[in-house]
């Protein structure tokens, strides 16, 4: 960790730093070296200022590895940057090459000059074999969806985004990764639903993809939030309900699957529901030089970072390393298996008796989704808010702000659309639930 009193000439330096540290680390601005907060006058045009910087004067290109930060302690505005461990080591100052005066790695507290030896030792085993590498098998790419996600996020795709976005290979091709997030492409992604405890009896079978992978990713995470129904169980004195898996936990890992699969083999993730756990799989196990204990520690080595950094922008993802951590705090470390070439989560479903009701219930949430998907004057993010309140007419502001990981001034806004439209209207203030009316369909 490394404290600035305020943004200056050496943070390329530290940033580089901690590139090519096993662990990456974080920086504060606005904060001295004793840790007494001054604070900074003009956070988001420092906030501006440092991603312009680290954009441009640091190769290999950083972008999805840094993140910064807005906070406010002690009443005053700091910015703080998390940087993972990169996998392009070593990395370097633009204008310096590779080379002592360029190169530099977190030694202690300090960063210091990295030997030639250690550079060119890096630079023998640096990552070939990643999606921004590999040219795409086909170039006829259109990225309509892309675009489309973008726009509805508050952003506009230039006509320069393929390089900005650093979907292209040096040469100037289409590249992996700009092949899984094109309107078509030949990646499936199979979501399996079985009847018992093995996969003896599979009663459904829905596969996505062919498509964007946001686009598949949404899809899934809409299907198995559709299986994760609030099971009903009605007693003598009350109506109790719980999901069978924490949706928190659920989405994280499903998000995480996408994001950090190892796309090189054209191995896709695999989603399993069981009648007693569901399963998420994923290509690769640890990235390199990553303990078990660093990841689950929320040490961040993006496998993808032209992934990380899109599902960054479009808000799929919170911040870098905050994904783990959010799932340790629903399911124990037991629920992470790891080999040389998978990852598998395991989530137990909880044991909640669920009468005829609830599974009436699930059945009417279902239909009611797809209802939902069907409204077309809707956007994407509106129906993931009206679906939740569907799911649970006393779902609070901040309730759908944790579930979709986006501010609550945003979730406010899609609520009043929803409110001016007519779907949805609160009835009691605070304390109170939602009135839903899909028939203005």
């Amino acid at each position: 960790m490394e404290y600035k009193r305020e943004l200056s000439d050496g943070l390329e330096k530290e940033v580089i730093a901690f590139l090519n540290y096993r662990e990456g680390g974080i920086i504060y601005i606005g904060i001295n070296k004793e840790g007494n907060t001054y604070g900074l006058a003009d956070a988001d045009g420092d906030q501006l200022k440092i991603k312009d910087r680290l954009k441009n004067n640091i190769r290999p290109s950083a972008l999805g590895l840094f993140d910064i930060v807005s906070e406010e302690r002690d009443g005053k505005n700091i910015l703080k940057i998390i940087v993972a461990s990169g996998p392009e080591k070593p990395y370097h100052f633009k204008k310096y090459g590779m080379s002592e005066k360029g190169c530099f790695i977190r030694l202690g507290s300090a960063a210091e000059p990295m030997p030639q030896k250690m550079i060119d030792e890096l630079f023998a085993k640096r990552t070939r074999n990643s999606i921004s590498k590999i040219k795409a098998g086909r170039q006829d790419l259109s990225f309509g969806q892309l675009k489309i996600y973008y726009e509805e996020s508050g952003h506009t795709l230039g006509k320069a985004f393929a390089k900005n976005l650093e979907l292209l290979t040096e040469d100037g091709t289409f590249n992996y990764a700009g092949y899984l997030l094109a309107d078509k492409n030949n990646t499936s992604i199979k979501v399996a639903k079985y009847s018992g405890k093995t996969r003896t009896d599979l009663i459904e079978s829905n596969e996505y993809g062919y498509e964007c992978l946001l686009k598949a990713t949404k899809q899934v995470i809409d299907k198995i939030a559709v299986e994760n129904r609030t099971n009903t169980k009605i007693t003598a004195k009350e109506r109790q309900q719980a999901n069978l898996w924490n949706p928190i936990a659920l989405r994280e890992a499903i998000i995480n699957a996408f994001v950090h699969n190892d796309y090189t083999n054209e191995i896709t993730p695999k989603f399993e529901i069981f009648a007693d756990r569901i399963e998420i799989t994923s290509a690769g196990g640890l990235p390199e030089g990553l303990s078990k204990q660093e990841f689950f520690e929320g040490f961040s080595v993006p496998r993808n970072k032209e992934l990380m950094r899109i599902f960054k922008d479009l808000e799929l993802v919170e911040q870098l390393g905050s994904g783990i951590p959010r799932i340790l705090e629903h399911y124990g470390k037991e629920s992470f298996g790891f080999s040389d070439n998978f990852l598998r989560m395991t989530f137990n479903a909880k044991e909640t008796a669920v009468e005829e009701g609830g599974q009436i219930g699930g059945q009417i949430g279902g239909q009611k989704d797809a209802e939902i998907d069907d409204i077309k004057k809707l956007t994407h993010r509106q129906k993931e808010v009206l679906k939740l309140i569907t799911s649970d007419n006393r779902i609070s502001r901040s309730g759908i702000a944790e579930v979709l990981h986006i501010n609550e001034s945003a979730i406010q806004k899609h609520l009043n659309n929803l409110k001016n439209a007519g779907f949805i209207e609160r009835v009691g203030g605070t304390r109170g639930y939602w009135e839903i009316n899909l028939d203005k369909n």
